[in-house]
C-alpha cells in the first residue's frame, strides 16, 4: 500500500457482505501498514499515524461491528473517520496512554496533564508543537485516547523528507521524558503523507 492522505468516499465503502469477503485479507495489509505507522514513544505512550489506509478500515470495522446500512449514517461515518486525516503539511495520529497497572489507571493518566504541550516533533532542531483536539481532557479527567496533529512548516517539511537529517518525537514531562528517533520505513511513510500534501 502506498502513503495516502486521500479522504475516504462514499465510492470507497463496500456493503457488509461483501466486506466480511474481503476483510481477513485487508486487515492482514492494514496491520502491516500500521506496523511502521505506529510509534511508541517510552513505555507508555503509541502514537499511530492516520492515513487513507488506516481510516478505510476504521471505517469500514465501525459499519460492520454497528451493522449500519443506511446510506446518511454510513456518510455520518465516513465524515466523523476522514476528520483524522492530516491536512495539507500536516502529520496526524491517535495518541494512545496505554496503562498496564489497571488499578491505577485514572490516578497515571492524570499524570500525564499537560502532555498537550510537552508533546512535539523536532526536525533538524527545529521544534513543531503537537496540536491536541481540545475537550479531551480536563484538570480532573484525562482520556486515554488523544488526537494529535503537527502542522509543519515548510523548511521542516523539507528537512523531514531528507532522512539525513535527524528526527524525532518528544514527549517531555516532569514525569515522563522520554524521545523516539523517526527512521527506516517510519520515516518513509510519514514523509510520503507529507510530499503527498503540497
Amino acid at each position: 500500500m502506498e502513503p495516502s492522505i486521500r479522504p475516504v468516499t462514499l465510492d470507497d465503502i463496500v456493503g457488509l457482505e461483501r466486506y466480511e469477503a474481503v476483510r481477513d485479507e485487508l486487515r492482514r495489509r492494514v496491520i502491516a501498514h500500521k506496523r511502521n505507522r505506529r510509534v511508541t514513544v517510552g513505555p507508555e505512550l503509541a502514537f499511530v499515524f492516520e492515513n487513507h489506509h488506516t481510516v478505510y478500515f476504521q471505517i469500514q470495522e465501525m459499519l460492520r461491528a454497528e451493522r449500519i446500512t443506511d446510506l446518511d449514517a454510513v456518510r455520518d461515518e465516513v465524515a466523523v473517520y476522514n476528520a483524522l486525516l492530516p491536512k495539507p503539511g500536516e502529520l496526524s495520529a491517535t495518541l494512545l496512554i496505554e496503562i498496564t497497572d489497571q488499578a491505577r489507571v485514572a490516578e497515571r493518566l492524570l499524570e500525564f496533564s499537560g502532555i498537550d504541550e510537552a508533546t512535539a516533533l523536532i526536525v533538524g532542531g527545529q521544534r513543531v508543537a503537537a496540536e491536541f483536539e481540545p475537550g479531551r481532557s480536563r484538570a480532573d479527567k484525562l482520556s486515554a485516547v488523544q488526537y494529535v496533529r503537527f502542522a509543519l512548516p515548510d523548511a521542516a517539511r523539507r528537512a523531514f523528507a531528507d532522512c539525513s537529517v535527524a528526527a524525532q518525537l518528544s514527549v517531555d514531562l516532569p514525569t515522563y521524558r522520554h524521545a523516539t528517533a523517526l527512521v527506516g520505513e517510519t520515516r518513509t511513510s510519514l514523509a510520503g503523507d507529507l510530499a503527498e500534501a503540497r
